[in-house]
């Protein structure tokens, strides 16, 4: 249950993140709505969220930068007090053939 947890949900200004940052926060969890391009749609989430009766804050930050993560964490921890979830939603990538992906492009 996430009742009295802090969750950080990358990816959460849309569609599933911000789904899932909906739902633990109706469990009762505060939450750090991660965004990477549109602090308005982050925002939207927030105030649904806060609306409803949640807890929330958006916390810009591109999950493929290892300095902006860690500046998450920190404003998260210190917005919250803690990080109890962690939801890896974000997601990037293109469209091709899995075998013509190299390591660097998972990297």
């Amino acid at each position: 249950m996430a009742r009295n947890k802090v969750a950080v949900v990358t990816g959460a200004s849309k569609g599933i993140g911000a789904d899932i940052a909906r739902h633990l926060a109706a469990e009762g969890a505060s939450v750090v709505v991660n965004y990477s391009s549109s602090q308005a749609d982050a925002e939207r989430v927030v105030a649904e969220i806060t609306k409803a009766g949640g807890k929330a804050t958006a916390i810009a930050a591109d999950v493929t930068s290892s300095a902006d993560v860690a500046a998450c964490v920190k404003q998260a921890v210190a917005a919250h007090g803690r990080i109890d979830i962690l939801v890896n939603n974000a997601g990037i990538g293109g469209y091709r053939p899995f075998l013509d992906w190299s390591e660097a492009d998972y990297d």
